[in-house]
């Protein structure tokens, strides 16, 4: 299985997120994106306003937003 990177730059992951259909909501201390699913329902996603996100955090942001970690990374490489 793929490893997450460890230090990811803050642009990369936002813009690996808006791939999958993520937006940007609000960015002060931490980014808060939603994606509107195709049911009408949204899925909300806040993750921290690092300049370096671990891979730690990289993990829990893919739980919030239900995201595979294959996905991500596939998404990860596209940014």
């Amino acid at each position: 299985m793929a490893k997450f990177p460890a230090d990811a730059p803050k642009r990369k992951v936002v813009k690996a997120l808006e791939i999958p259909g993520f937006k940007i909501i609000r960015e002060k201390e931490h980014i808060s994106m939603v994606r509107e699913n195709p049911d009408g329902s949204k899925t909300p996603l806040t993750m921290p306003s690092h300049p370096k996100i671990k891979a730690s955090t990289l993990r829990t942001i893919c739980t919030q937003s239900g995201i595979t970690r294959n996905a991500f990374l596939e998404a990860y490489r596209k940014a």
